[in-house]
Order: structure tokens, then sequence, then C-alpha cells
């Protein structure tokens, strides 16, 4: 599975991420955080990448939409404040729930049209 992670979330979790060997990137590396909603979602349909947001409600209306126009996503994956506070004091946890999910999930489009919950 590669992942992308939204500009929700602190930038130290693709480095720790991809220092276990596990492809990811941040919106913050790869200067996304000024794309749409939309942008960031074709892209990371485009490159096979699942994407680790915190804006549900957004991204379940382009779910939505893409399916009515037959639009496959590559996976979303949402947390809530409540229980996955996005604070650095969270990294290791983040780390720890994500490398899990990725090496369950290990083919790069694994989750293609799938929403999750972390």
């Amino acid at each position: 599975m590669r992942l992308a992670l939204d500009h929700h979330y602190p930038a130290t979790i693709a480095p720790a991420l991809r220092a276990n060997g596990l492809d990811a990137v941040s919106a913050h590396e790869q200067g996304w955080d000024r794309l749409t909603d939309t942008e960031l979602l074709r892209y990371c349909a485009n490159n096979k990448r699942a994407l680790l947001t915190n804006n549900v409600a957004d991204f379940m209306v382009l779910t939505r939409e893409w399916q009515l126009d037959r639009e496959r996503h590559s996976g979303l994956i949402f947390s809530s404040d409540r229980q996955w506070p996005r604070t650095k004091d969270m990294t290791g946890q983040f780390v720890n729930a994500l490398m899990k999910l990725m090496e369950t999930h290990h083919d790069d489009d694994s989750l293609s049209g799938t929403i999750l919950w972390l």
C-alpha cells in the first residue's frame, strides 16, 4: 500500500514510516497543502496512494460524487481528533497504527474504492 498524508498531520509521520521501509509521503513534503480536496484525491488516485485525512465531511461528499461518475479513488483512511489527536505527541501511535495497516494491505492499490477509519 502506498500512502499519502493530508496536511492536517504532523510532518514527522511520513519520514518515520519510510524509515520502516514503507511508501509514505505527506502533503507538507510534496507541496500539496495548496491543492483543493478534489485535486488531492485525483492525484492520489492517479498515483495509487490511499489518503489519510481528518476532513471527513468534504471527502465523503467527493467520494459520493465520484461514485456517481463511476470514478474510483485509491482508498481513504479517516481519523477523528477525539481518538487520534493530530499532535506531535501522537506521532508514534500514528506510525504504529499505520504500519500495521500498511503491512496488512501491502498491494499498491489494495484499498481502491475503500473507506476505513483508523
